[in-house]
């Protein structure tokens, strides 16, 4: 949803998108294959300029001019409802004059057919109508250069079918999803219309905070310099017998007050009181009261009170946050769910472009058909990667499989892998281990650390250089070190390297793709393995990342070179 309100502010709008009209929100969904189209179109003029001259190029950029004006100007909320299904019609128009004037120049136009199929799809409205549109527009596009040439035997016009047939298997991934994210909105909003009520009501009972104390849905004690209790309201004598409290005194370490965890008891020295007794002011310290069904989570504030700069005691305000928590909670596995149901069409679309590519390589198949199916693959497989680091960064579970291995070899395995990657980015990658480097870890795992290192430096080195891994041993530790002479980054960005989907100035700038959650989930990968990470970069002269791996005593051998 940030990533949504970004792309809207720079575009002057300020609205989430299903807030705008409906003309605005037909002209946004236009966008994106206007702004591809406007991409490849200077890749042509290098390519192939005199496919410029070619009319069908020339009436496909027409139509889609017409199509785009027709999104923003006509007022489709005084129309019949689905009458901007026009658009997307409009548009398998424009692709197929692009695609058959331009398809010896640049291969993949047919795959623009994914920005119609994606709207009529995600719409919702007329869906066997709208599978049906799908598959009839994207053969026309694939059929109409066989057309145009004549003489097109049915061999030939059987030849493409496949990529009309993926669009429809698209169309039905998109409307299943989009079912199912519907349904999650519907009880998101169900349970955030819960919440807003509770909050609402919390406001009432804080307006009528100083002339009715004992009204309040906040816990209130008061405590002087010795700690002992002059005041307490309802509410928080209510909190105190949750909590195994009697008289407003602790009972030791008995008192049933948990950490997050929701487990893990407080000692006497963690517990609100006695922090705000050692002149301690916080805020939003939530602890959890009673056990079973009637938890409780409490957002603890306490303001120490003065008199003439002597402590006099201190205030405590215990407000109940469980709908927020789990609220939260909720939110949390509203990402999971939304990721398991993108995983499973993902990974049956991959295997059924695996065998697709099967056919092709048997029948000896080349062209844009084979082209469009490896694209097609490339980024199915992309995407199931997301997907899989969205699971896990919503998770914030680490499974660990650990075994006997040799970080030198896994090294040189990551290294492997990378070396076509940074080949052709024109990266030259170097290796400074020697010997072997016995460790007690999950291999694939550190593997997952190890491409995402490199990953990462090859990525950020877009004018070539070099990226050094260096590893040896230390008395507990095994140190590993990945540099690269690329971007760097600024002291400011250094500060958010490790935050959620943060990605710096300078990689936005340079549209380098990613979406920054590599190096959240290898802090966590090293951070389970007990290890830990850090990092060294300066702005226009590379980075360098650091990982301290524990050593096994027992893993220790005489060849070990540090």
């Amino acid at each position: 949803m940030n990533f949504e309100r970004r792309i809207l502010a720079l575009l002057g709008i300020h609205h989430e998108f299903h807030e705008l009209s409906l003309r605005l929100r037909v002209a946004l969904s236009q966008l994106p294959l206007v702004l591809s189209v406007l991409i490849a179109l200077p890749l042509m003029a290098v390519v192939s300029p005199e496919t410029f001259r070619q009319d069908q190029f020339q009436l496909g950029l027409g139509v889609l001019a017409i199509a785009s004006v027709a999104a923003a100007a006509v007022p489709w909320d005084r129309l019949f409802i689905p009458a901007y299904w026009l658009i997307p019609l409009l548009d398998f128009a424009a692709i197929s004059g692009l695609y058959t004037g331009g398809r010896n120049s640049v291969t993949g136009l047919s795959l623009l057919c994914v920005f119609p199929v994606f709207w009529l799809a995600w719409s919702g409205a007329a869906r066997w109508l709208g599978g049906l549109l799908s598959f009839a527009g994207t053969l026309l596009v694939v059929w109409t250069p066989l057309i145009v040439a004549g003489n097109s035997t049915l061999m030939d016009l059987a030849g493409p079918l496949l990529i009309p047939l993926i669009m429809l298997g698209i169309f039905c991934t998109v409307g299943v999803v989009k079912q199912d994210t519907a349904a999650q909105n519907r009880r998101l909003i169900a349970a955030e219309n819960k919440l807003k009520g509770s909050l609402q009501e919390s406001r009432v009972h804080s307006q009528l905070l100083n002339g009715v104390l004992e009204t309040v849905d906040v816990g209130v004690t008061a405590l002087d310099a010795t700690g002992r209790t002059i005041l307490m309201n309802s509410r928080q004598r209510v909190n105190h017998e949750l909590a195994g409290l009697a008289g407003g005194t602790d009972p030791g370490d008995d008192a049933l007050i948990f950490g997050l965890d929701q487990v893990t008891r407080l000692t006497q020295a963690q517990r609100p009181t006695q922090r705000a007794m050692r002149e301690e002011s916080f805020s939003d310290l939530i602890i959890w009261v009673g056990t079973g069904k009637v938890q409780r989570a409490l957002a603890v504030c306490a303001r120490a009170l003065r008199d003439n700069g002597t402590f006099a005691g201190s205030v405590l305000a215990f407000s109940d946050v469980t709908d927020v928590v789990n609220a939260l909670n909720a939110k949390e596995d509203f990402v999971s769910s939304v990721s398991h149901e993108l995983r499973t069409p993902l990974t049956s679309i991959i295997g059924y472009l695996d065998l697709a590519l099967d056919d092709v390589e048997e029948q000896n198949l080349e062209g844009p058909v084979r082209t469009g199916l490896l694209v097609a693959q490339r980024n199915a497989e992309r995407l199931l990667t997301l997907v899989s680091d969205l699971l896990t960064t919503a998770s914030g579970i680490i499974a660990l499989s650990r075994s006997d291995e040799d970080l030198a070899e896994l090294v040189r395995a990551a290294l492997d892998s990378a070396d076509p990657r940074a080949e052709a980015a024109g990266v030259q990658l170097k290796s400074e281990i020697a010997g072997t480097l016995p460790v007690r870890v999950d291999a694939g795992r550190i593997l997952q650390v190890l491409d995402n290192l490199l990953s990462n430096a090859i990525k950020y080195s877009p004018d070539g250089g070099t990226v050094t891994v260096r590893a040896w041993a230390e008395p507990a530790s095994l140190i590993l070190e990945v540099s690269d002479t690329g971007m760097g980054m600024s002291p400011e960005d250094q500060l958010e390297v490790f935050t959620k989907f943060f990605r710096t100035g300078q990689v936005k700038k340079a549209a380098i793709p990613g979406v920054g959650l590599g190096l959240v989930i290898t802090k966590s990968i090293v951070e389970a393995h007990g290890g830990k990470i850090s990092f060294e970069s300066e702005l226009r002269s590379g980075t360098t990342f650091r990982l301290e791996l524990p050593m096994d005593p027992t893993l220790m051998a005489p060849s070990i070179v540090g």
